[in-house]
């Protein structure tokens, strides 16, 4: 074996995979397939934007559905990988890190987690975690408010009080993240570190010493040095462990100058049986909830119908009109999911199939891409008894029918008489 392949590094693979990380948040909100963004949640519309499909608030399910798939991917990737999310994923391990790698090009020290060196260099390093929070503030803002949108408004002086207000909180909120704490809170105030120990598993993957072979420990103490959270690992799991593997690139560089491997490595659970232990019960129930729960969301969210329409009786009480004629006040609300313009019409009818005429624009509705209509009509039915129930059509610009629903009507003795026939002066 030579001595490259002994000294092997897998840092070079986690800053890798973290700058991959930062490019993909601060490029997704920018992506905007058929002019849908690729996630965004938008607080105007209350609706969910998610690889180029729009999502309403009333389609509450898919939602709920999303959470749960979230959460049980949670549990499976920390069953497997342990926290491995905090030592190669997280936004808190990247930024520290970042922090972290521009205090030591700026020449200042790192000792115990403190940061020392000469005023200038820390002021300018200030400056530089204050502009990385306020980049940080707005990259998030943009997950709910179109980038684009962002831009004009920062130039016009135009984003308002709220979004200042909120830009402000979350850009000093991480400012004394990265001035005051970084990686104590990896250390003593993450929860998910307390909760990963719940859900370790005999096969979950840890950083683990070899004690059959730790008669070759050189006692040089440099994976204590090199570990961010100031930790041994010789002394076998701890729940401050963020899996990022500093230790093992230092033991494998110290070993390495004497030809020999190092005794820290990546293991399947901590006694080192191999991916045969990940196949637990508690993986497995996890895993197959994991996979229907993913495959049903992905059913239900190809087959969402493009158009929903959605009819309610007004608070308005009905009317009977001087023809003789009966009025119902109603709103329609109309959803266009496509990322299609959408022109169409309201039509109704009774039971037994008979049209029923409509007061009010209900006829050469237009609706933009992923956008929703309110309308407000009046039902006209006959004098005699009311039908029970008008169903309503929404169709396109063929004729063709689009969307339905339909809304229960009053009985006759609900309806109001016309002022004149109720002996009413105004």
């Amino acid at each position: 074996m030579s001595l490259r392949q002994i000294v092997k590094r897998i840092g070079p693979w986690r800053v890798a995979w973290q700058w991959l990380l930062v490019l993909a948040i601060l490029g997704i909100p920018f992506i905007r397939p058929g002019q849908v963004s690729l996630f965004r949640l938008d607080i105007d519309s209350l609706s969910l934007h998610l690889f180029g499909r729009v999502f309403q608030i009333e389609e509450l399910y898919l939602f709920l559905l999303l959470t749960l798939v979230l959460l049980l991917f949670f549990l499976v990737a920390t069953l497997v990988l342990g926290r491995v999310w905090c030592g190669w994923a997280c936004p808190q391990t990247v930024l520290t890190d970042l922090v972290e790698w521009t205090a030591r090009r700026l020449g200042l020290r790192l000792v115990r987690g403190q940061i020392q060196g000469r005023l200038d260099k820390r002021l300018a390093l200030h400056l530089f975690m204050a502009a990385l929070s306020l980049l940080v503030a707005a990259n998030l803002t943009w997950y709910f408010i179109p980038p684009h949108e962002f831009f004009q408004r920062l130039m016009a002086a135009r984003l308002g009080s709220t979004m200042v207000l909120a830009i402000a909180v979350i850009a000093a909120t991480v400012y004394l993240d990265l001035a005051l704490l970084r990686r104590l809170v990896c250390k003593d105030f993450c929860p998910y570190g307390r909760f990963q120990t719940a859900l370790v598993d005999r096969g979950t993957l840890v950083l683990h010493f070899t004690e059959d072979e730790a008669s070759r420990c050189l006692r040089c103490d440099a994976c204590v040095r090199a570990c961010p959270t100031g930790i041994d690992i010789r002394r076998g799991y701890q729940v401050e462990c963020i899996n990022c593997g500093r230790c093992l690139d230092a033991c494998r560089q110290a070993l390495g100058h004497q030809g020999r491997p190092g005794l820290i490595r990546y293991t399947f659970g901590t006694e080192g049986r191999g991916l045969q232990s990940l196949f637990s019960p508690r993986l497995v129930l996890v895993g197959t909830a994991f996979l229907v729960v993913s495959a049903g969301l992905v059913v239900a969210a190809v087959q969402r119908p493009e158009t929903t329409l959605e009819v309610a009786r007004q608070a308005a009480p009905p009317r009977i009109l001087s023809s003789g004629e009966r009025a119902i006040f109603v709103t329609a609300y109309i959803s266009n999911r496509s990322d299609r313009d959408l022109t169409c019409k309201l039509t109704a009818r009774d039971v037994a199939g008979s049209p029923l005429p409509l007061k009010g624009s209900t006829d050469k509705l237009h609706l933009g891409p992923t956008s929703r209509k309110k309308v407000q009509f009046a039902l006209v039915i006959p004098g005699d008894d009311s039908p029970g129930t008008a169903f309503f059509s929404l169709k396109g610009g063929q004729g063709d029918i689009l969307a339905e629903s339909s809304v229960s009507l009053p009985p006759g003795e609900k309806f109001l008489k016309p002022a004149a026939a109720r002996g009413e002066t105004r």
